[in-house]
């Protein structure tokens, strides 16, 4: 039972860079990695290769074919480019293995992040195999694509500490949709469909210069690395490019070619700035594999841009992350809340896996007469904070936002102010400065008014909340049960000025 176990999965054990995953892909005998030269890990037996094909092929139920995931990408606005038009054919008379590269140059990943995952996430809806490889090898260099200037060394420590905080956020993701797909909540997806995390540090760490040298680098051509655009740019431009970045294409190259070798991976999906990266790896696996037909593909989509051309993605306050620590699920649902009309219709077809046809009539609703303002908005946002943050995530966002509503029924508690305290102003008072003092006085020590008299007029005109009850009584002073959780208060001036009272 073991041994059927053993043969029927596959347990992936990563470096100090990684973890363990369950990996259901079926591909060639581990016994068949065997090193051509010194032992490294630059090539593997072309019956390797035969067999990731032959497995490939046997996962094909013939009297069944699953939606094109291409033809979803290019309806939604998801597809920018493709090596080979065969991928279509492919995506619906084979299970593909599809990955998607990210370094881990911070500790999170943000929302230019997240179209990566989104894309990999429909390969998985279509029952495909999804991949997240992690540059812990390539992080070390640095992509030029899109880049001005040169990217800052990362010392070994901050890599890890990176790694293992994107590692978290994509597995989070990806772990939290494909559970809840399976379950049934998306008939797209095919229940075997899960996905794997690795680290391309794992093989290059073992990999000798002059070994890649020889069995991979005379296989790539100066003058097709030169003529690459983010090459080009660069070298026009007044700080140049380095030889380790202008290197970095041949390393996502190879990642390609080990990937598909090893591991039976046959599709790169990367932004529209990665092409260059992309169609160095599917060039390598042609010349040096020399296969019959396409065998390897490359699939980019748009960068994340909105209607005026600027990226999104952006805040007052910097990156929109991923991670729930570094922005809250409430900050990440009221980003895109506030997304323009102009451009919500388009994000709800590339950011989310609502139907077509739904996203069609809220185009039309918001057309017609009477249409309720951020309509479309709600539901991006609620969606999208669903995808990233699961479903006790969109709680905590639309609970804090209802608690910033003056006059709402939810019961604050201390998880809900810590969801909205980064968008509230606060103060820290004693608790002999609250407890038993009246609310017109804490109104204006606590910073939300500037005179008692301006808080007597607010109160009479019904605009004085206390945690966004209104209060009618002059008279009124804060009581022990006024304290959520012995802590905190929300104190509201109508329905946009308010302060968060912490008790010290």
């Amino acid at each position: 039972m073991a041994a059927a176990a053993a043969a029927a999965s596959r347990t992936l054990l990563y470096s100090s860079h990684s973890k363990i995953f369950y990996f259901p892909f079926t591909n060639c005998s581990r016994k068949l990695h065997r090193p051509i030269i010194n032992k490294n890990p630059i090539f593997v037996p072309l019956r390797c290769l035969q067999s990731a094909q032959q497995n490939a092929s046997t996962t094909h139920d013939p009297m069944r074919s699953r939606s094109s995931v291409v033809d979803i990408l290019e309806e939604r606005g998801l597809l920018e480019s493709i090596t080979s038009d065969n991928l279509r054919s492919a995506s619906t008379t084979s299970t593909l293995k599809a990955y998607c590269g990210f370094d881990p140059t911070a500790e999170s990943l943000h929302l230019g992040n997240l179209l990566g995952i989104i894309v990999l996430s429909w390969f998985q809806r279509c029952g495909h195999k999804a991949v997240a490889l992690i540059g812990g090898a390539t992080a070390r260099i640095g992509d030029p694509s899109g880049k001005s200037l040169e990217r800052p060394e990362l010392d070994a420590d901050t890599l890890e500490k990176n790694t293992q905080g994107i590692t978290k956020v994509i597995t989070r993701i990806l772990h939290m949709n494909s559970i809840s797909n399976v379950n049934g909540d998306d008939n797209h997806l095919n229940s075997s469909s899960f996905f794997v995390v690795m680290n391309n540090y794992d093989w290059w760490k073992e990999v000798r210069l002059l070994d890649f040298l020889k069995q991979v680098g005379r296989f790539a051509r100066v003058g097709t690395m030169m003529g690459k655009e983010s090459v080009k740019k660069r070298l026009e431009s007044e700080q140049g490019m380095s030889y380790t970045e202008f290197t970095y294409q041949l390393l996502q190259g190879y990642d390609f070619l080990h990937l598909y070798q090893n591991e039976g991976i046959n599709v790169q999906i990367g932004g529209s700035d990665q092409w260059g990266n992309i169609t160095a790896g599917t060039e390598l696996i042609r010349k040096i594999l020399q296969p019959d037909g396409d065998v390897a593909f490359g699939l980019t989509f748009p960068l994340l841009l909105k209607s005026d051309g600027t990226k999104f993605g952006k805040s007052e306050d910097g990156a929109i992350w991923l991670s729930p620590s570094l922005l809250s699920p409430y900050k990440f649902y009221q980003y895109f809340f506030s997304v323009p009309d102009a451009d919500v219709i388009r994000f709800l077809k590339i950011l989310t896996f609502l139907d077509m046809e739904e996203i069609d009539e809220l185009e039309k609703e918001m057309n017609r007469p009477g249409y309720t303002p951020n309509t479309a908005q709600r539901r991006l946002a609620e969606q999208v904070t669903l995808f990233v943050h699961g479903e006790d995530g969109l709680n905590e966002a639309l609970k804090a936002t209802e608690a910033l509503r003056p006059g709402a029924e939810t019961k604050l508690d201390w998880k809900t102010f810590e969801g909205i305290a980064e968008d509230v102003p606060s103060c820290s008072l004693a608790s002999d400065q609250v407890l038993n003092v009246s609310l017109i006085d804490l109104s204006v020590s606590s910073g939300l008014l500037d005179s008692k008299s301006g808080a007597r007029r607010l109160l009479k005109q019904g605009g004085l909340y206390l945690n966004n009850s209104r209060v009618d009584s002059e008279t009124k002073r804060i009581e022990p049960q006024d304290i959520v959780d012995g802590k905190v208060l929300l104190l509201s001036a109508g329905k946009k000025n308010k302060v968060i009272v912490r008790i010290t």
